[in-house]
């Protein structure tokens, strides 16, 4: 806990290299703070693609070295060469990363070092686990007995609950807005933060829900002359196309009309959404809208931003992947004081001031954690407050 295990080597290049003895079936086990992950060693094969890393060897006193891809096994972190090496041949494990490694053709392209970098401001989930285990459950201690299960469960449902407004949870995807207008919601998206379209110089240009403009409809049946929805032979709601949607998609300069120019057909008057009796300052932007279109799971845009690359911005529940499984050193206490108040106030029969000692004990150190990670710096708060003695002129 707290100790750095990987050398400069491994941190910063993604690579650990060994000396073979002579012989076969001999074993290489690695110390990234990363775990391999392995689906096979051909190439050829499809599952060679899972790998997140390469493997490498070269004879003894030479620089040259060359992809191993005959058969070798993988045990967790332990690598098993089954043929005959030589002795002090020089075998090299590759994480893939996004320059392609320092060794063979330089070609192990993928992630896999990246995503090790800023990993000691983290701690794992199973750690923080073992660590409450060992602090908080015992003989003599505020838990005297529990299942690992029931730490795991409170463990997780804390991390979704610190996600929300607490740990750093905010992910980020860039896309290109297709002609349909529509991009699918990313598979860990819990709620968006920020939606911006991105212009020539890299600046973000914010777009805001159209909320109050238009909608998605959830639910679009198909009716007859009378208005009565017509079913299948199963019973069921044929569903068609949203009028709706066509209508705000159809048009091509939505914002033009809805700000500059003449729009009768929607406003019932010629001068522009709010121009006639002073502009309504929710729809006083041209960058564009969005809504979220939750029939079809997906994110919908008017039609001024087809073709433009956005910056998605939203939250995940720090749930969704084996790396997302993180916690921030800075909020470990307060998962601890979580997970210990969870635990007790479950139980039947629990003397009350202890509950509510662990819950006070629990909000001091979440509201610590949430001080630590606003990542307040003075110089920055400084530079903003000199724009408190701009003149205001009129």
């Amino acid at each position: 806990m707290g100790l750095i295990t990987e050398n400069n080597q491994q941190y910063y290049a993604g690579s650990q290299q060994f000396v073979s003895a002579a012989g076969t079936n001999q074993k290489f086990t690695t110390t990234f703070d990363t775990n391999l992950v392995f689906g096979s060693y051909d190439p050829l094969q499809v599952n060679y693609a899972l790998n997140n890393f390469k493997l490498y060897t070269a004879p003894a006193g030479s620089l040259t070295y060359t992809e191993y891809i005959l058969s070798y096994t993988v045990t967790g972190n332990e690598i098993e060469i089954a043929a005959n090496l030589v002795l002090n041949t020089n075998v090299v494990v590759q994480l893939k990363s996004t320059n392609g490694g320092n060794y063979g053709n330089k070609d192990a392209f993928g992630q896999a070092v990246e995503n090790n970098y800023d990993s000691y401001s983290y701690i794992k989930l199973d750690e923080l686990i073992n660590n409450f285990q060992v602090a908080y459950v015992g003989t003599g201690k505020l838990i005297p007995s529990c299942k690992r299960t029931d730490i795991i469960f409170h463990a997780k449902r804390g991390l979704q609950e610190f996600s929300y407004d607490t740990l750093k949870s905010i992910k980020s995807q860039e896309l290109t807005i297709p002609p349909g207008l529509s991009v699918v919601i990313p598979q860990d998206y819990v709620n968006y933060v920020k939606v911006s379209w991105i212009d020539k110089l890299g600046i973000k240009r914010p777009i805001y829900p159209a909320n109050n403009l238009t909608i998605n409809p959830y639910s679009t049946p198909t009716q007859d002359s009378l208005g009565i929805p017509i079913q299948d032979s199963f019973g069921n709601n044929i569903q068609g196309t949203s009028i709706t949607e066509d209508r705000w998609a159809s048009d091509p300069v939505i914002n033009e009309d809805l700000f500059g120019y003449n729009r009768d057909e929607l406003l019932g008057r010629g001068y522009g959404y709010g121009q006639m009796y002073g502009i309504d300052p929710q729809y006083s932007q041209a960058n564009g809208w969005f809504t979220i279109n939750d029939r079809e799971g997906k994110m919908s845009f008017s039609s001024n931003l087809a073709n433009k690359l956005i910056v998605l911005e939203y939250i995940s529940d720090g749930l969704a992947y084996d790396m997302d499984t993180r916690i921030p050193k800075m909020a470990e206490e307060a998962l601890y004081a979580h997970i210990s108040h969870a635990i007790v106030a479950s139980r039947i029969n629990q003397p009350e001031y202890i509950v509510r000692r662990l819950k006070q004990d629990r909000s001091a150190k979440l509201r610590n954690a949430k001080i630590r990670l606003s990542n307040i710096k003075l110089d920055e708060i400084v530079q903003v407050m000199r724009g408190k003695s701009k003149w205001i002129k009129h």
